[in-house]
């Protein structure tokens, strides 16, 4: 008896691409291209069946991510994000019936291009003061409930750390971290919510194998490239992507 796959070409043309995004993404490199990977498979299919089947690649991802950075993370960074991060969680989950991933989409993606116009309008001095903590828990646990919601989790979380200018392996490793403990998270509220059905989780499989890929990817360019351009990269993910999920929100 065959799996219960989606069947439709044009699913694979916008889904295999999403998750090489997503894959690079995961590596730290182009932080926030991953949030485009529900965008692009709702093309073809329901918000909701995109981020379910998304479920097992960023499992295998996130292992993958953590395996290869699992010297270089930020231990009390991540003793502080991840319980934020999970609260978002459950948040997500007792919410998920009642929201519209699109509206989600386009309240991320504002926030997005808000925290890169302040990046240029008012850059950073040597010397200024980090965000305070309270500030990051609520960036964070929103990090948390837009991944639940629709895996874009990047950017909120991403407007606390980048100022931080951590080295881009520890930023990358970091954030590996953060996201695996997200991500695990998630499983049992989907369940919950009915959607690791076997159509979904079945199509999932065929996605798989290419998860390494964009991991790789994304590792070999991470451990190359100087920390002005990485960053320069990270900024210019997030732009695109806010642009794109600002237009999902409200215009699409």
């Amino acid at each position: 008896m065959s799996l219960p796959i989606v069947s439709d070409p044009f699913f694979y043309v916008v889904a295999i691409p999403a998750v090489l995004l997503l894959g690079i993404s995961k590596s730290g490199f182009g932080a926030g291209f991953g949030s485009l990977a529900v965008p692009l498979m709702a093309l073809a299919v329901t918000v909701p069946q995109a981020a379910a089947m998304l479920m097992p690649v960023l499992l295998l991802m996130d292992l993958l991510g953590i395996a290869a950075f699992r010297r270089d993370f930020d231990a009390a960074l991540l003793k502080f994000l991840i319980p934020c991060g999970l609260v978002g969680v459950v948040i997500g989950a007792l919410l998920f019936r009642w929201l519209s991933p699109h509206t989600v989409a386009g309240i991320v993606g504002v926030f997005t291009l808000l925290f890169l116009a302040q990046r240029v309008l008012f850059p950073p001095k040597p010397g200024d003061p980090h965000a305070p903590k309270w500030v990051g828990a609520i960036l964070t646990a929103i990090s948390g409930f837009t991944s639940f919601i629709a895996h874009a989790g990047g950017p909120p979380v991403n407007a606390y750390v980048i100022p931080m200018r951590l080295k881009p392996v520890v930023f990358t490793a970091t954030m590996a971290y953060l996201f695996f403990a997200v991500n695990l998270g998630k499983w049992i509220p989907y369940a919950w919510l009915g959607l690791l059905d076997l159509r979904n989780m079945a199509t999932s499989l065929v996605l798989l194998p290419f998860a390494p890929l964009g991991v790789w990817i994304g590792i070999w360019i991470a451990r190359r490239i100087d920390a002005t351009w990485f960053y320069r990269f990270v900024y210019a993910g997030m732009l695109l992507t806010g642009l794109k999920l600002v237009w999902d929100g409200f215009f699409a």
